[in-house]
Protein backbone atom coordinates (compact mmCIF):
# COMPACT_ATOMS: atom_id res chain seq x y z
CA UNK A 1 0.00 0.00 0.00
CA UNK A 2 2.82 2.37 0.97
CA UNK A 3 4.83 1.54 -2.16
CA UNK A 4 1.79 2.19 -4.35
CA UNK A 5 1.23 5.56 -2.66
CA UNK A 6 4.87 6.56 -3.13
CA UNK A 7 4.73 5.44 -6.78
CA UNK A 8 1.56 7.47 -7.34
CA UNK A 9 3.07 10.58 -5.77
CA UNK A 10 6.25 10.21 -7.80
CA UNK A 11 4.22 9.67 -11.00
CA UNK A 12 2.08 12.76 -10.41
CA UNK A 13 5.18 14.77 -9.50
CA UNK A 14 6.79 13.69 -12.75
CA UNK A 15 3.71 14.66 -14.74
CA UNK A 16 3.65 18.05 -13.01
CA UNK A 17 7.29 18.69 -13.85
CA UNK A 18 6.67 17.66 -17.48
CA UNK A 19 3.65 20.01 -17.78
CA UNK A 20 5.58 22.86 -16.18
CA UNK A 21 8.48 22.21 -18.52
CA UNK A 22 6.18 22.14 -21.55
CA UNK A 23 4.57 25.36 -20.34
CA UNK A 24 7.96 27.07 -20.04
CA UNK A 25 8.93 25.86 -23.52
CA UNK A 26 5.60 27.15 -24.90
CA UNK A 27 6.09 30.56 -23.26
CA UNK A 28 9.64 30.80 -24.66
CA UNK A 29 8.37 29.80 -28.12
CA UNK A 30 5.56 32.39 -28.00
CA UNK A 31 8.00 35.05 -26.76
CA UNK A 32 10.42 34.44 -29.62
CA UNK A 33 7.58 34.30 -32.16
CA UNK A 34 5.97 37.49 -30.89
CA UNK A 35 9.16 39.52 -30.69
CA UNK A 36 10.11 38.64 -34.28
CA UNK A 37 6.72 39.25 -35.91
CA UNK A 38 5.56 42.70 -37.00
CA UNK A 39 1.93 42.04 -37.98
CA UNK A 40 0.50 42.69 -34.50
CA UNK A 41 2.02 45.66 -32.67
CA UNK A 42 0.59 44.64 -29.27
CA UNK A 43 2.15 41.17 -29.46
CA UNK A 44 5.50 42.61 -30.59
CA UNK A 45 5.67 45.22 -27.83
CA UNK A 46 4.23 42.96 -25.12
CA UNK A 47 5.22 39.41 -26.08
CA UNK A 48 3.09 36.56 -24.65
CA UNK A 49 1.04 38.91 -22.41
CA UNK A 50 -0.28 40.75 -25.47
CA UNK A 51 -1.95 37.55 -26.66
CA UNK A 52 -4.47 37.82 -23.83
CA UNK A 53 -5.84 40.98 -25.42
CA UNK A 54 -7.07 39.00 -28.45
CA UNK A 55 -8.43 36.25 -26.21
CA UNK A 56 -10.41 38.71 -24.10
CA UNK A 57 -11.65 40.53 -27.20
CA UNK A 58 -12.94 37.28 -28.68
CA UNK A 59 -14.52 35.99 -25.46
CA UNK A 60 -15.77 39.37 -24.24
CA UNK A 61 -19.09 39.27 -26.10
CA UNK A 62 -19.97 35.92 -24.54
CA UNK A 63 -19.12 37.08 -21.00
CA UNK A 64 -21.16 40.25 -21.51
CA UNK A 65 -24.11 38.21 -22.77
CA UNK A 66 -24.31 35.96 -19.72
CA UNK A 67 -22.65 37.83 -16.84
CA UNK A 68 -22.38 41.58 -17.30
CA UNK A 69 -25.21 42.92 -19.51
CA UNK A 70 -28.47 43.81 -17.79
CA UNK A 71 -31.70 42.18 -19.02
CA UNK A 72 -32.60 45.16 -21.24
CA UNK A 73 -29.12 46.27 -22.36
CA UNK A 74 -27.88 43.75 -24.90
CA UNK A 75 -28.01 44.23 -28.68
CA UNK A 76 -29.38 43.36 -31.16
CA UNK A 77 -31.84 41.46 -28.94
CA UNK A 78 -31.72 41.77 -25.17
CA UNK A 79 -32.01 38.94 -22.69
CA UNK A 80 -35.59 39.82 -21.71
CA UNK A 81 -36.79 39.52 -25.33
CA UNK A 82 -34.91 36.28 -25.93
CA UNK A 83 -36.14 34.85 -22.65
CA UNK A 84 -39.76 35.50 -23.61
CA UNK A 85 -39.28 33.72 -26.94
CA UNK A 86 -37.54 30.76 -25.30
CA UNK A 87 -40.35 30.38 -22.74
CA UNK A 88 -43.07 30.68 -25.38
CA UNK A 89 -41.32 28.13 -27.61
CA UNK A 90 -40.94 25.69 -24.73
CA UNK A 91 -44.54 26.30 -23.59
CA UNK A 92 -43.52 27.19 -20.04
CA UNK A 93 -44.64 29.96 -17.67
CA UNK A 94 -44.18 33.40 -19.27
CA UNK A 95 -45.38 35.45 -16.31
CA UNK A 96 -43.09 37.70 -14.23
CA UNK A 97 -42.95 38.65 -10.56
CA UNK A 98 -42.21 41.91 -8.75
CA UNK A 99 -42.62 44.27 -11.67
CA UNK A 100 -41.19 44.99 -15.11
CA UNK A 101 -37.48 45.57 -15.74
CA UNK A 102 -38.40 47.75 -18.73
CA UNK A 103 -37.86 51.44 -18.11
CA UNK A 104 -40.71 53.67 -19.29
CA UNK A 105 -38.58 56.83 -19.34
CA UNK A 106 -36.32 56.60 -22.47
CA UNK A 107 -37.42 58.63 -25.48
CA UNK A 108 -39.25 56.45 -27.98
CA UNK A 109 -40.73 54.03 -25.43
CA UNK A 110 -44.14 52.80 -26.60
CA UNK A 111 -47.08 52.21 -24.26
CA UNK A 112 -50.43 50.68 -25.17
CA UNK A 113 -53.42 52.51 -23.71
CA UNK A 114 -55.66 50.16 -21.79
CA UNK A 115 -59.41 50.66 -21.83
CA UNK A 116 -61.50 51.07 -18.65
CA UNK A 117 -63.80 48.37 -19.99
CA UNK A 118 -61.61 45.71 -21.62
CA UNK A 119 -63.05 43.26 -24.11
CA UNK A 120 -64.58 40.27 -22.35
CA UNK A 121 -63.57 36.81 -23.41
CA UNK A 122 -67.01 36.06 -24.82
CA UNK A 123 -66.82 39.21 -26.99
CA UNK A 124 -63.37 38.46 -28.42
CA UNK A 125 -63.24 37.28 -32.02
CA UNK A 126 -60.60 35.62 -34.15
CA UNK A 127 -59.05 38.01 -36.68
CA UNK A 128 -60.82 37.60 -40.01
CA UNK A 129 -58.94 35.96 -42.89
CA UNK A 130 -57.33 38.30 -45.42
CA UNK A 131 -57.09 37.56 -49.12
CA UNK A 132 -53.94 38.64 -50.94
CA UNK A 133 -54.24 39.07 -54.70
CA UNK A 134 -58.02 38.62 -55.05
CA UNK A 135 -57.83 39.21 -58.82
CA UNK A 136 -55.14 36.54 -59.36
CA UNK A 137 -56.01 33.16 -60.86
CA UNK A 138 -54.99 31.62 -57.51
CA UNK A 139 -55.41 34.18 -54.69
CA UNK A 140 -54.07 33.45 -51.21
CA UNK A 141 -56.26 33.67 -48.11
CA UNK A 142 -54.82 33.37 -44.60
CA UNK A 143 -55.77 34.17 -41.01
CA UNK A 144 -52.19 34.17 -39.73
CA UNK A 145 -50.89 37.59 -38.72
CA UNK A 146 -47.37 36.46 -37.74
CA UNK A 147 -45.30 34.46 -40.22
CA UNK A 148 -41.78 33.22 -40.95
CA UNK A 149 -39.56 35.64 -42.86
CA UNK A 150 -37.04 34.70 -45.54
CA UNK A 151 -34.19 32.40 -44.50
CA UNK A 152 -32.46 30.58 -47.34
CA UNK A 153 -31.52 26.93 -47.26
CA UNK A 154 -27.79 27.39 -47.22
CA UNK A 155 -27.85 30.30 -44.83
CA UNK A 156 -29.63 27.95 -42.41
CA UNK A 157 -29.24 24.20 -42.14
CA UNK A 158 -31.35 21.31 -43.38
CA UNK A 159 -32.79 20.41 -39.92
CA UNK A 160 -33.55 24.10 -39.29
CA UNK A 161 -35.55 24.33 -42.53
CA UNK A 162 -37.32 21.07 -41.74
CA UNK A 163 -38.32 22.23 -38.24
CA UNK A 164 -39.56 25.57 -39.56
CA UNK A 165 -41.55 23.87 -42.32
CA UNK A 166 -43.27 21.40 -40.00
CA UNK A 167 -43.76 24.06 -37.30
CA UNK A 168 -45.33 26.48 -39.78
CA UNK A 169 -47.78 23.81 -40.86
CA UNK A 170 -48.90 23.19 -37.28
CA UNK A 171 -49.15 26.93 -36.61
CA UNK A 172 -51.02 27.66 -39.85
CA UNK A 173 -48.59 30.38 -40.91
CA UNK A 174 -46.58 30.84 -44.09
CA UNK A 175 -42.85 30.32 -44.55
CA UNK A 176 -40.67 32.42 -46.87
CA UNK A 177 -37.91 30.52 -48.69
CA UNK A 178 -35.43 33.39 -48.71
CA UNK A 179 -33.54 34.07 -51.93
CA UNK A 180 -31.79 30.66 -51.97
CA UNK A 181 -34.46 28.77 -53.89
CA UNK A 182 -37.02 26.09 -53.01
CA UNK A 183 -35.61 22.98 -51.35
CA UNK A 184 -37.39 19.67 -50.64
CA UNK A 185 -37.14 20.55 -46.95
CA UNK A 186 -39.28 23.67 -47.39
CA UNK A 187 -42.03 21.50 -48.87
CA UNK A 188 -41.56 18.60 -46.46
CA UNK A 189 -43.78 19.91 -43.67
CA UNK A 190 -46.71 20.90 -45.89
CA UNK A 191 -46.70 24.57 -44.88
CA UNK A 192 -47.73 27.47 -47.12
CA UNK A 193 -44.69 28.82 -48.97
CA UNK A 194 -43.74 32.28 -50.20
CA UNK A 195 -41.05 31.92 -52.87
CA UNK A 196 -38.56 34.77 -52.80
CA UNK A 197 -36.82 35.86 -55.99
CA UNK A 198 -33.52 37.57 -55.19
CA UNK A 199 -31.23 39.53 -57.47
CA UNK A 200 -29.42 36.35 -58.56
CA UNK A 201 -32.74 34.60 -59.37
CA UNK A 202 -31.64 31.46 -57.51
CA UNK A 203 -33.92 28.53 -58.25
CA UNK A 204 -35.61 30.27 -61.20
CA UNK A 205 -32.58 31.29 -63.28
CA UNK A 206 -31.42 30.11 -66.68
CA UNK A 207 -27.81 29.38 -67.67
CA UNK A 208 -27.12 33.11 -68.10
CA UNK A 209 -28.51 33.96 -64.66
CA UNK A 210 -31.71 35.58 -65.96
CA UNK A 211 -35.29 34.80 -64.90
CA UNK A 212 -36.58 31.61 -66.53
CA UNK A 213 -40.28 31.39 -67.35
CA UNK A 214 -40.12 27.58 -67.42
CA UNK A 215 -38.61 27.38 -63.94
CA UNK A 216 -41.12 29.90 -62.63
CA UNK A 217 -43.92 27.67 -63.90
CA UNK A 218 -42.22 24.66 -62.32
CA UNK A 219 -42.08 26.36 -58.90
CA UNK A 220 -45.65 27.66 -59.22
CA UNK A 221 -46.89 24.13 -59.96
CA UNK A 222 -46.36 23.25 -56.30
CA UNK A 223 -49.73 23.86 -54.59
CA UNK A 224 -47.91 24.84 -51.39
CA UNK A 225 -46.24 27.81 -53.09
CA UNK A 226 -48.84 30.51 -52.48
CA UNK A 227 -47.05 33.75 -53.39
CA UNK A 228 -43.91 35.18 -55.02
CA UNK A 229 -41.82 37.96 -53.48
CA UNK A 230 -39.27 39.96 -55.45
CA UNK A 231 -36.45 40.88 -53.08
CA UNK A 232 -35.27 44.37 -53.97
CA UNK A 233 -33.27 44.87 -50.77
CA UNK A 234 -33.23 43.90 -47.11
CA UNK A 235 -32.73 46.00 -44.01
CA UNK A 236 -29.32 44.74 -42.93
CA UNK A 237 -27.73 45.40 -46.32
CA UNK A 238 -29.73 47.72 -48.60
CA UNK A 239 -27.89 48.03 -51.90
CA UNK A 240 -25.99 44.78 -51.34
CA UNK A 241 -26.87 41.28 -52.51
CA UNK A 242 -26.96 38.08 -50.51
CA UNK A 243 -23.68 36.59 -49.27
CA UNK A 244 -23.21 32.85 -48.76
CA UNK A 245 -19.59 31.77 -48.10
CA UNK A 246 -18.24 29.01 -50.35
CA UNK A 247 -17.89 26.67 -47.36
CA UNK A 248 -21.68 26.60 -47.12
CA UNK A 249 -22.28 25.97 -50.83
CA UNK A 250 -22.64 22.19 -50.77
CA UNK A 251 -23.42 20.09 -53.86
CA UNK A 252 -27.12 20.03 -52.96
CA UNK A 253 -27.32 23.78 -52.35
CA UNK A 254 -25.41 24.46 -55.57
CA UNK A 255 -27.94 22.35 -57.50
CA UNK A 256 -30.95 24.11 -55.93
CA UNK A 257 -29.50 27.55 -56.62
CA UNK A 258 -28.03 26.74 -60.02
CA UNK A 259 -24.47 27.80 -59.14
CA UNK A 260 -20.99 26.16 -58.83
CA UNK A 261 -20.31 24.08 -55.73
CA UNK A 262 -17.88 25.39 -53.12
CA UNK A 263 -17.69 28.94 -54.48
CA UNK A 264 -18.88 32.06 -52.68
CA UNK A 265 -22.50 32.77 -53.60
CA UNK A 266 -22.70 36.56 -53.89
CA UNK A 267 -25.85 38.00 -55.41
CA UNK A 268 -25.74 41.21 -57.48
CA UNK A 269 -26.59 44.34 -55.52
CA UNK A 270 -29.63 44.90 -57.71
CA UNK A 271 -31.80 43.24 -60.37
CA UNK A 272 -30.19 43.78 -63.77
CA UNK A 273 -33.66 43.63 -65.35
CA UNK A 274 -35.32 46.05 -62.90
CA UNK A 275 -33.82 49.52 -63.26
CA UNK A 276 -36.96 51.71 -63.14
CA UNK A 277 -40.37 51.70 -61.47
CA UNK A 278 -41.82 50.68 -64.83
CA UNK A 279 -39.45 47.68 -64.95
CA UNK A 280 -40.60 46.63 -61.47
CA UNK A 281 -44.28 46.75 -62.46
CA UNK A 282 -43.49 44.87 -65.67
CA UNK A 283 -41.71 42.15 -63.68
CA UNK A 284 -44.59 41.89 -61.21
CA UNK A 285 -47.04 41.52 -64.09
CA UNK A 286 -44.86 38.92 -65.85
CA UNK A 287 -44.51 36.74 -62.74
CA UNK A 288 -48.22 37.09 -61.87
CA UNK A 289 -49.32 36.17 -65.41
CA UNK A 290 -46.85 33.26 -65.53
CA UNK A 291 -47.69 31.79 -62.13
CA UNK A 292 -51.26 32.96 -61.55
CA UNK A 293 -50.35 33.72 -57.95
CA UNK A 294 -49.99 36.92 -55.88
CA UNK A 295 -46.74 38.82 -56.39
CA UNK A 296 -45.16 41.55 -54.29
CA UNK A 297 -41.76 42.90 -53.44
CA UNK A 298 -39.56 43.37 -50.39
CA UNK A 299 -37.55 46.52 -49.77
CA UNK A 300 -35.96 48.56 -47.06
CA UNK A 301 -37.20 52.11 -47.51
CA UNK A 302 -34.68 54.91 -47.87
CA UNK A 303 -35.28 57.61 -50.45
CA UNK A 304 -39.02 57.97 -51.02
CA UNK A 305 -38.78 59.66 -54.43
CA UNK A 306 -38.79 56.33 -56.26
CA UNK A 307 -41.78 55.11 -54.23
CA UNK A 308 -43.78 58.22 -55.10
CA UNK A 309 -42.89 57.66 -58.77
CA UNK A 310 -43.91 54.01 -58.35
CA UNK A 311 -47.36 54.93 -57.04
CA UNK A 312 -47.85 57.50 -59.79
CA UNK A 313 -46.95 54.88 -62.40
CA UNK A 314 -49.56 52.54 -60.88
CA UNK A 315 -52.09 55.36 -61.09
CA UNK A 316 -51.23 55.83 -64.75
CA UNK A 317 -51.44 52.10 -65.59
CA UNK A 318 -54.38 51.27 -63.36
CA UNK A 319 -54.78 49.51 -60.00
CA UNK A 320 -54.53 46.05 -61.54
CA UNK A 321 -50.87 46.76 -62.30
CA UNK A 322 -50.07 47.20 -58.59
CA UNK A 323 -48.24 44.58 -56.53
CA UNK A 324 -50.41 42.42 -54.33
CA UNK A 325 -48.24 43.14 -51.30
CA UNK A 326 -45.19 45.09 -50.16
CA UNK A 327 -42.83 43.80 -47.48
CA UNK A 328 -41.15 46.68 -45.67
CA UNK A 329 -37.91 45.73 -43.95
CA UNK A 330 -36.45 47.86 -41.19
CA UNK A 331 -32.92 49.25 -41.51
CA UNK A 332 -32.02 47.26 -38.39
CA UNK A 333 -33.10 43.98 -39.95
CA UNK A 334 -30.94 40.92 -39.58
CA UNK A 335 -28.86 38.69 -41.81
CA UNK A 336 -26.13 36.09 -41.63
CA UNK A 337 -23.52 38.30 -43.30
CA UNK A 338 -23.47 42.01 -44.15
CA UNK A 339 -20.94 44.85 -44.39
CA UNK A 340 -20.95 46.94 -41.20
CA UNK A 341 -21.34 50.33 -42.98
CA UNK A 342 -24.65 49.09 -44.42
CA UNK A 343 -25.91 47.26 -41.35
CA UNK A 344 -25.28 50.31 -39.15
CA UNK A 345 -25.95 53.39 -41.27
CA UNK A 346 -28.16 52.86 -44.33
CA UNK A 347 -31.96 52.92 -44.62
CA UNK A 348 -34.91 53.96 -42.48
CA UNK A 349 -36.01 52.05 -39.37
CA UNK A 350 -39.52 50.62 -39.45
CA UNK A 351 -40.90 53.24 -37.04
CA UNK A 352 -40.35 55.82 -39.81
CA UNK A 353 -40.75 53.84 -43.01
CA UNK A 354 -43.93 51.89 -42.17
CA UNK A 355 -46.17 54.94 -41.49
CA UNK A 356 -44.67 56.76 -44.48
CA UNK A 357 -45.54 53.92 -46.85
CA UNK A 358 -49.00 53.36 -45.35
CA UNK A 359 -49.83 57.08 -45.60
CA UNK A 360 -48.85 57.15 -49.27
CA UNK A 361 -50.87 54.02 -50.06
CA UNK A 362 -53.91 55.59 -48.37
CA UNK A 363 -53.40 58.84 -50.26
CA UNK A 364 -53.46 56.93 -53.57
CA UNK A 365 -56.39 54.77 -52.36
CA UNK A 366 -54.27 51.62 -52.69
CA UNK A 367 -54.15 50.45 -49.07
CA UNK A 368 -56.95 47.92 -49.52
CA UNK A 369 -55.44 46.67 -52.76
CA UNK A 370 -51.79 46.37 -51.65
CA UNK A 371 -51.26 44.46 -48.41
CA UNK A 372 -48.43 45.64 -46.18
CA UNK A 373 -46.06 43.18 -44.49
CA UNK A 374 -43.73 44.53 -41.78
CA UNK A 375 -40.34 43.01 -41.02
CA UNK A 376 -37.47 43.90 -38.68
CA UNK A 377 -36.82 42.88 -35.03
CA UNK A 378 -40.51 42.21 -34.34
CA UNK A 379 -40.21 39.13 -32.14
CA UNK A 380 -42.60 39.77 -29.23
CA UNK A 381 -46.39 40.36 -29.13
CA UNK A 382 -45.95 44.04 -28.22
CA UNK A 383 -43.71 44.73 -31.24
CA UNK A 384 -46.09 42.85 -33.56
CA UNK A 385 -49.10 44.73 -32.14
CA UNK A 386 -47.24 48.03 -32.63
CA UNK A 387 -46.64 47.22 -36.33
CA UNK A 388 -50.29 46.28 -36.84
CA UNK A 389 -51.35 49.56 -35.17
CA UNK A 390 -49.12 51.47 -37.60
CA UNK A 391 -50.92 49.92 -40.56
CA UNK A 392 -49.26 46.59 -41.32
CA UNK A 393 -51.55 43.75 -42.40
CA UNK A 394 -49.01 41.06 -41.54
CA UNK A 395 -45.72 40.74 -39.70
CA UNK A 396 -42.84 38.41 -40.55
CA UNK A 397 -39.82 37.48 -38.46
CA UNK A 398 -36.71 35.41 -39.13
CA UNK A 399 -34.71 35.89 -35.95
CA UNK A 400 -37.68 35.31 -33.66
CA UNK A 401 -38.11 31.88 -35.19
CA UNK A 402 -34.36 31.30 -34.96
CA UNK A 403 -34.64 31.88 -31.21
CA UNK A 404 -37.54 29.43 -31.15
CA UNK A 405 -35.19 26.89 -32.79
CA UNK A 406 -32.68 27.49 -30.01
CA UNK A 407 -30.46 30.30 -31.34
CA UNK A 408 -28.32 31.78 -28.54
CA UNK A 409 -27.23 34.91 -30.47
CA UNK A 410 -23.67 33.59 -30.77
CA UNK A 411 -23.12 35.89 -33.81
CA UNK A 412 -21.51 33.10 -35.87
CA UNK A 413 -24.12 32.85 -38.64
CA UNK A 414 -21.52 33.67 -41.30
CA UNK A 415 -18.81 31.27 -40.09
CA UNK A 416 -20.38 27.80 -40.45
CA UNK A 417 -19.65 27.28 -36.75
CA UNK A 418 -23.09 27.97 -35.25
CA UNK A 419 -23.08 26.10 -31.89
CA UNK A 420 -26.81 25.33 -32.09
CA UNK A 421 -26.73 23.79 -35.59
CA UNK A 422 -29.09 26.40 -37.08
CA UNK A 423 -26.75 28.19 -39.47
CA UNK A 424 -24.09 25.56 -40.07
CA UNK A 425 -23.66 22.59 -42.39
CA UNK A 426 -21.35 20.85 -39.94
CA UNK A 427 -23.11 17.51 -39.37
CA UNK A 428 -21.79 17.17 -35.83
CA UNK A 429 -23.21 20.55 -34.81
CA UNK A 430 -26.49 19.86 -36.59
CA UNK A 431 -27.05 16.82 -34.36
CA UNK A 432 -28.05 19.16 -31.53
CA UNK A 433 -31.03 20.43 -33.55
CA UNK A 434 -33.69 17.77 -33.04
CA UNK A 435 -36.31 18.35 -35.74
CA UNK A 436 -39.33 16.95 -33.87
CA UNK A 437 -38.60 18.93 -30.71
CA UNK A 438 -37.87 22.18 -32.56
CA UNK A 439 -40.97 21.75 -34.74
CA UNK A 440 -43.19 21.99 -31.69
CA UNK A 441 -41.22 24.94 -30.38
CA UNK A 442 -41.75 26.87 -33.62
CA UNK A 443 -45.48 26.14 -33.45
CA UNK A 444 -45.65 27.13 -29.76
CA UNK A 445 -43.86 30.42 -30.41
CA UNK A 446 -46.26 31.35 -33.21
CA UNK A 447 -49.24 30.38 -31.05
CA UNK A 448 -48.18 32.58 -28.14
CA UNK A 449 -47.40 35.55 -30.38
CA UNK A 450 -51.02 35.43 -31.56
CA UNK A 451 -52.25 34.85 -28.00
CA UNK A 452 -50.24 37.85 -26.78
CA UNK A 453 -51.66 39.97 -29.60
CA UNK A 454 -55.13 39.11 -28.39
CA UNK A 455 -54.26 39.97 -24.78
CA UNK A 456 -53.02 43.43 -25.82
CA UNK A 457 -55.99 44.05 -28.13
CA UNK A 458 -58.55 43.06 -25.48
CA UNK A 459 -56.82 45.25 -22.89
CA UNK A 460 -57.18 48.17 -25.33
CA UNK A 461 -60.89 47.45 -25.67
CA UNK A 462 -61.02 46.01 -29.21
CA UNK A 463 -62.21 42.54 -30.15
CA UNK A 464 -59.13 41.46 -32.12
CA UNK A 465 -55.61 42.60 -32.96
CA UNK A 466 -56.46 43.83 -36.47
CA UNK A 467 -58.54 46.63 -34.92
CA UNK A 468 -55.53 48.15 -33.16
CA UNK A 469 -54.51 51.56 -34.53
CA UNK A 470 -52.29 54.52 -33.65
CA UNK A 471 -54.86 55.90 -31.20
CA UNK A 472 -54.18 52.92 -28.91
CA UNK A 473 -50.51 53.82 -28.40
CA UNK A 474 -48.59 56.66 -26.77
CA UNK A 475 -44.85 57.23 -27.12
CA UNK A 476 -42.43 58.94 -24.72
CA UNK A 477 -40.87 62.17 -26.04
CA UNK A 478 -37.70 64.10 -25.12
CA UNK A 479 -39.35 65.90 -22.19
CA UNK A 480 -40.22 62.60 -20.51
CA UNK A 481 -43.95 62.90 -21.23
CA UNK A 482 -45.80 60.83 -23.80
CA UNK A 483 -47.77 61.82 -26.86
CA UNK A 484 -50.47 59.90 -28.75
CA UNK A 485 -48.99 58.03 -31.69
CA UNK A 486 -51.59 59.38 -34.13
CA UNK A 487 -50.68 62.92 -33.02
CA UNK A 488 -46.95 62.21 -33.36
CA UNK A 489 -47.34 60.96 -36.93
CA UNK A 490 -49.82 63.67 -37.91
CA UNK A 491 -47.23 65.60 -39.97
CA UNK A 492 -44.83 62.72 -40.62
CA UNK A 493 -44.40 63.03 -44.37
Amino acid sequence: MGDSLIFGINFLSGLFIIFVGLGVVAVIYMYITDIHQHKHAIRHNYPVIGRFRYLFEKQGEFFRQYFFAMDREEMPFNRAERSWVYKAAKNIDRTLAFGSTRSLEPTGTIMFMNCAFPTLEEDAVTPAPITIGPTCRTPYTTSSIFNISGMSYGAISKPAVQALSHGAKIAGCWMNTGEGGLSPYHLEGGADIVFQIGTAKYGVRNAEGHLSKEKLEEIAAHPQVKMFEIKMSQGAKPGKGGILPGGKVTAEIAKIRGIPEGQDSISPNGHIDIRTVGDLLDMIDFIRQTTGKPVGFKSVIGSLTWFDDFLEEIERRGKNSAPDFITIDSADGGTGAAPQPLIDYVGLPLKESLPLVVARLEKHQLKNHIKVIASGKLITPSKVAWAIALGADFVVSARGHMFALGCIQAMQCNKNTCPTGITTHNKRLQQGLHVEDKTQRVANYNKYIHYGLGVIAHSCGVSNARLLNKSHIRIVTENGLSIALDKLYENHQ
